[in-house]
């Protein structure tokens, strides 16, 4: 069991870093996104402010000068500073002029044409162009008032910048540190959180343990209850969900379905708690009337597991336990796999281990004589498939069985309870 908690709390913890890496790559890119965006609006926000300064200084200037001279001096002027090329239009989208850099026009016949300018509102374009150069066009409408857009066009600005070199090394490395920083953000929440999570999952495994160890004791209290009544030591008890939890093993019943049969098996007749004692305690045969009332403990014991949520599970081997495969028994006549698996492997073991066990009223069957009945009522009271797989295991049983008090076959079933039901 501690080997089972230890691997699920590597699980635990290589989920936790398996997420924390994985938020951390796509909180990562999406910094790096961002951070790429916004330095480009600063640069775009840059051009804005250019823009507008020359074309406001090319309509404040020397007005007598034609208005596509004072606009070639604008355009000049915006690629002597921030821009490789500028383009200078008037307010009804007309070129006035253009002016390039040598390392503008060494990019102009790799820009897309565009139609006339028309955009009421700054924008750009970042382009990375066939032989690798960083490109970004920027559109600024002029209004008179550059605090109030539509207050009056005086015209627009095209500006193309190369990115230099060492420009786009410094945005990429801005972007950079910002993806690693949230990278590692991401990273030291998971180095964080996962010594919380492991420390609320001890805890959790802690209140589970203890809340599991009641439920089994009041298990125990049960059973032992019924043998006092039924004048019991209570090793039968012990003994028989033994056996039936080996057997079920063999068959392959897991989980849920090998917990039921735990439980079932050692509660199988929680209902005689309700038999009068002048019934329960008659030492002589039951006639017909005392024998109806004694049959009412498969009910009693179904009312009583269904009220208790936690041994609801045993309600199978409680109600059927009684049923026989050809369909005799009682008390719903069940046959063949209509009986449910659970009261099929009990049925097995709960007369397998009356017959070899010794009782005020008899002593222990030989085992080769217990064999042969349970090999003779294959098909009758017991399922066939059961039997043949009960019977090369029986030896073994019998021998782990053989002499031992109660407290031995309890620390028996307790073995396998800390198996199944997961006890540390």
């Amino acid at each position: 069991m501690a080997s089972t908690l230890r691997t699920y709390r590597r699980l635990v913890a290589s989920r936790i870093a398996a997420v924390s890496l994985i938020v951390a790559a796509l909180v990562s890119a999406l910094a790096w996104v961002v951070s790429i965006e916004n330095l480009e609006e600063e640069a775009v926000g840059l051009a804005v402010e250019e823009s507008r300064r020359a074309v406001l200084q090319m309509n404040a200037g020397d007005t007598a000068r034609p208005l596509v001279e004072r606009a070639e001096e604008a355009a000049r002027l915006l690629t002597g500073g921030f821009f490789d090329i500028a383009e200078i239009y008037d307010e009804r989208g007309e070129r006035l002029a253009e002016h390039a850099t040598a390392r503008g026009e060494a990019v102009e016949a790799q820009l897309q044409r565009h139609a006339r300018p028309q955009h009421t509102h700054p924008g750009y374009e970042s382009m990375h162009l066939p032989d690798g150069r960083w490109v970004l066009r920027v559109f600024v409408p002029v209004w008179r008032d550059a605090q109030q857009p539509g207050s009056g066009l005086l015209g627009y600005v095209e500006g193309v910048r190369v990115v230099p070199d060492w420009q786009r090394d410094q945005l990429r490395g801005d972007a950079l540190g910002a993806a690693a920083l949230a990278a590692l953000a991401a990273i030291l929440c998971g180095l964080v959180i996962t010594p919380i999570v492991m420390h609320l999952s001890r805890d959790n495994e802690r209140k589970a343990q203890q809340v599991l160890a009641s439920h089994v004791a009041m298990m125990e209290a049960l059973g032992r209850a019924i043998a006092k009544r039924d004048s019991d030591t209570g090793a039968h008890n012990y003994r028989v969900a033994w056996i039936a939890a080996r057997l079920g093993e063999t068959l392959g019943l897991r989980d849920d379905a090998m917990r039921a049969l735990i439980i079932g098996s050692f509660l199988h007749d929680v209902g005689k708690i309700g038999i009068p004692d002048r019934i329960l305690l008659k030492p002589g045969r039951l006639d017909d009337d005392e024998m109806r009332v004694m049959r009412t403990h498969v009910a009693l014991g179904e009312e009583i597991v269904a009220d208790i949520p936690w041994l609801a599970a045993a309600a199978q081997v409680v109600a059927c336990h009684h049923e026989k495969w050809d369909g005799s028994g009682y008390p719903r006549r069940l046959a063949g796999e209509a009986i449910p698996l659970a009261a099929r492997i009990f049925a097995v073991a709960d007369v397998f281990d009356a017959l070899c066990s010794r009782r005020p009223y008899k002593e222990p069957m030989p085992l080769p004589q217990v064999l042969d009945i349970l090999q003779r009522d294959a098909g009758s009271h017991f399922d066939p498939q059961v039997v043949r797989t009960f019977v090369p295991m029986a030896a073994e049983l019998h021998a782990r069985l053989d002499g031992r008090d109660e407290a031995a076959c309890r620390a028996l079933l307790h073995e396998r309870i800390t198996h199944h039901f997961g006890f540390a």
